[in-house]
């Protein structure tokens, strides 16, 4: 865990310092207010200790701002002043808690322990793996009752992962979570406290070590052997009642049956291969399908924890590669391989069944309803519009299913009502998943304080009542198109939809779109069609290999930065280096591991990213450049005209930079912009076009939008200014104000320059006026 301390006093600061390190926590500390907001804003800390009396920014301001741009990390208010009303402003600034000075350190230590448990619900009084145990409280960890002597920072590491069961931590990671600012050692460092800590917990008399390396990645929690032993089938954790765990045991059983038939029909053919040896009549063409059949089977055996199954197809598959005819040995073992894979499918029972791997393509949307008066309309029309719908009475339901599958849009109606706290928690949630899951909210109560706090927690539409099913499905789908923009992508190519099924199940719940394809033949033009993130190739498929794919891409100048990940069942040296020299960026062997699939997929699109941003990012500000912005609104306006649908274009421009910049300096000018961009990234969504053009001016493009809701969020951003004036650390604090002017597609443009030019002329306008204004084409 690490905190934050904004403390001036040093002797204070110290002991504090003293007291938390000694209870394992990770403690930066900052001097003044300033260096604090900036490193609150930049760090992700588990909690914040916050002095009130502060030089150059008070406690309370700090507060403010960091709530006012969604940061939400908990924070401990600590004050000498001990009256009602200064406790009441930092509560009402946004501090969770508030402790007053002289205090004892045991009653600070409570209060941490406190607001941790109560901003991590998933926290547990003990943190186990196997027989292994963790104490928090009492940072103590023992194994089968004995205590294991840690270091510190020994102790820090295993707490991480323990705590974080499902996450590949690189070395930089590592060092970012456990070594504060003012202590910053190298990655070698992490190594050795490693290697120590596995040593101590073998000496203590674990027999598996715990940490596993992912190569080229970093460290993970490795899942103990006594819970892979436990089967798919018993483990539902949505199993309320006995009817529930049966109804989810028969789904596994047919599911199984049908995967098994599957693999029965491959093996029938290799069946066929060992007849026509014991004939000696082997047709090319029943080699060649029986060659791809075991490959197929290699592959997809080990998918369902069948290795040895695999390993048997992998061995039957390189002796039908044999150029030369089979000799009477060779016939004899291709028969004693084809008998003990027939053993296993036999013996298999589905018991590792990687989840429900029929995978029901249509989307899902979720509707949230206490009442039920919309569902068994909206349900008859679903059938016709091809979509999944699931419907709960209330957001604990709708809780643990969004947790087994992720809704592409969630429908809450009130029916009139008053939004009630637990739905405002949960729309909050929404929003903060990655990608955030767009809700509409259907027959919200007619008061515009309540709509405002409804749209501020990341609800995307209201809609009334009166409306039909129809008129529903299709706001639903506008608000589709604008956020589905954002979506990461995967394309996967393989000639076996039993992998392409897993990799639908393994991806889609943490929020990736997986698009599949079986036949290469069809990839150029899939290629085109998805532009996808991210590219996975299986190595040998008919027709075109995936190597042969690979060359193609990276001989493309549209799509040689593409990440190219490939699957396979070698595992050779020789196979290794023909991936790397086709140009891939990555390879990972059958079977597959989810954590190290998905660990993989996060690494390449993040090396992707930072290849992209230095292209499509203004480095000062962080948002989109002109360029970038250009080419995402030139095919927003195709889409809008194909819908069609409305874009709202607004260009805004910071009053008084170039004084600023005259009288304090381009540093303060430069620092104004950057601030100005994290709010624009603050305030906007992210299906949103948000862009610095050049120099003050700065665009934002929303779709789906009309003039009055454009004016009307640019009117939100201007009231965010003034409650947050900016603040820098030898200066007074700057109000900053903007000028906009505001104009719709289709109606005043069609093409970006043409409503670059329309909002421009209205942007004269407001500054002819005296400035800090907005105008529409409407007025």
């Amino acid at each position: 865990m690490r905190i934050l301390l904004i403390e001036d006093d040093e002797l204070i600061a110290q002991q504090i310092v003293s007291k938390l390190t000694h209870q394992n926590y990770t403690i930066d500390v900052a001097a003044d207010g300033q260096t604090g907001l900036d490193r609150a804003a930049d760090f992700p800390y588990d909690l914040i200790l916050l002095d009130v009396m502060l030089s150059k920014i008070n406690g309370i301001s700090i507060c403010r701002k960091l709530r006012s741009q969604v940061i939400k990390t908990p924070i401990l208010l600590l004050t000498a002043q001990d009256n009602s009303t200064n406790k009441v402003m930092g509560l009402d600034a946004g501090a969770d808690d508030y402790l007053t000075k002289p205090f004892d350190l045991q009653e600070l230590s409570a209060r941490i322990g406190a607001l941790l448990r109560r901003g991590n619900t998933s926290s547990t009084p003990i943190l186990k793996w196997g027989d292994l145990s963790l104490v928090p409280s009492i940072c103590e960890v023992t194994f089968r009752g004995r205590l294991i002597s840690l270091t510190p920072q020994e102790y820090s590491l295993l707490e991480l992962f323990l705590r974080n069961k499902q996450r590949v931590f690189s070395r930089s990671a590592i060092l970012d979570c456990l070594w504060s600012f003012e202590i910053s050692p190298g990655e070698e460092t992490v190594t050795a406290q490693i290697k120590r800590l596995r040593h101590k917990l073998k000496s203590a008399g674990l027999t598996e070590n715990p940490i596993e390396t992912v190569y080229g990645i970093g460290y993970r929690l490795k899942t103990p052997k006594s819970r892979k032993r436990k089967t798919k089938v018993t483990k539902q954790p949505e199993a309320s009642s006995p009817e529930i765990a049966k109804q989810a045991i028969e789904a596994a059983t047919v599911i199984w049956q049908r995967v098994k038939n599957e693999l029965d029909s491959r093996v029938a053919t290799i069946e066929q291969v060992a007849q026509a040896l014991c004939e000696n009549h082997l047709e090319d063409e029943l080699r060649q399908q029986a060659i791809t059949v075991a490959h197929k089977l290699a592959g997809s055996l080990g998918m369902f924890d069948l290795d040895e199954g695999s390993r048997l197809a992998r061995e039957i598959e390189r002796i039908l590669q044999c150029p030369q005819p089979l000799n009477q040995e060779q016939k004899q073992h291709f028969s004693e391989l084809l008998m003990a894979m027939q053993q296993e499918l036999a013996q298999a029972t589905g018991e590792k069944l990687p989840g429900i791997l029929s995978v029901d393509e249509r989307p899902f949307w979720l509707i949230v309803e206490e009442e039920q008066i919309l569902t068994q309309q909206f349900l008859r029309e679903t059938k016709n519009w091809k979509i999944r719908c699931e419907v709960v009475p209330h957001s604990k339901v709708a809780r643990e299913l969004i947790a087994r599958k992720l809704p592409e849009v969630v429908l809450l109606n009130l029916a009139g009502r008053a939004i009630a706290d637990n739905e405002l928690t949960l729309l909050e949630e929404l929003s903060a998943c990655n990608p955030p899951i767009p809700v509409l909210v259907l027959g919200a109560k007619d008061n515009l304080l309540e709509r405002v706090k409804i749209s501020r927690l990341g609800g995307r539409g209201f809609l009334p009542q009166t409306m039909s099913p129809q008129q529903i499905f299709d706001k639903i789908t506008q608000v589709l198109q604008r956020v589905q923009r954002t979506e990461t992508k995967i394309l996967a190519v393989d000639d076996d939809p039993l992998i392409l099924n897993t990799l639908h199940q393994m991806l889609e719940p943490w929020g990736i779109k997986v698009l599949t394809l079986e036949d290469s033949l069809q990839f150029w033009s899939t290629l085109e069609a998805v532009a996808p993130d991210l590219l996975i190739l299986d190595l040998t498929m008919p027709h075109i290999s995936g190597l042969e794919l690979c060359q193609v891409v990276r001989n493309d100048r549209r799509w040689a930065e593409l990440p190219i990940l490939f699957l396979t069942v070698h595992k050779d040296t020789e196979t290794m280096q023909q991936v790397f020299a086709a140009g891939a960026d990555d390879y990972l062997s059958k079977p597959i591991v989810p954590p190290e699939l998905l660990s993989r997929i996060h690494n390449r699109l993040e090396r992707s990213q930072l290849l992209r941003a230095r292209v499509e990012t203004d480095a000062l500000t962080g948002i989109n450049n002109r360029y970038q912005f250009t080419q995402e609104l030139t095919k927003l306006l195709q889409l809008a005209k194909r819908c069609p649908q409305t874009i709202c274009f607004a260009l805004l421009n910071l009053d008084s930079l170039h004084q600023i910049n005259d009288r304090y300096g381009h540093e303060i000018g430069d620092r104004l912009l950057a601030h100005w961009g994290r709010l624009l990234q603050k305030n906007f969504p992210s299906e949103d076009l948000v862009a610095r053009w050049g120099g003050a001016e700065f665009v934002v493009a929303m779709y789906g939008m009309t003039y009055d809701e454009g004016r009307s969020r640019l009117s939100e951003l201007r009231e965010t200014l003034h409650q947050v004036p900016l603040s820098f650390s030898d200066l007074r604090t700057l109000t900053v104000t903007f000028s906009a002017g505001v104009v719709q597609s289709p109606h005043n443009g069609t093409q970006v320059q043409e409503l670059y030019q329309a909002a421009k002329a209205l942007l004269v306008e407001v500054k002819a006026l005296g400035s800090n204004g907005i105008i529409s084409a409407k007025e």
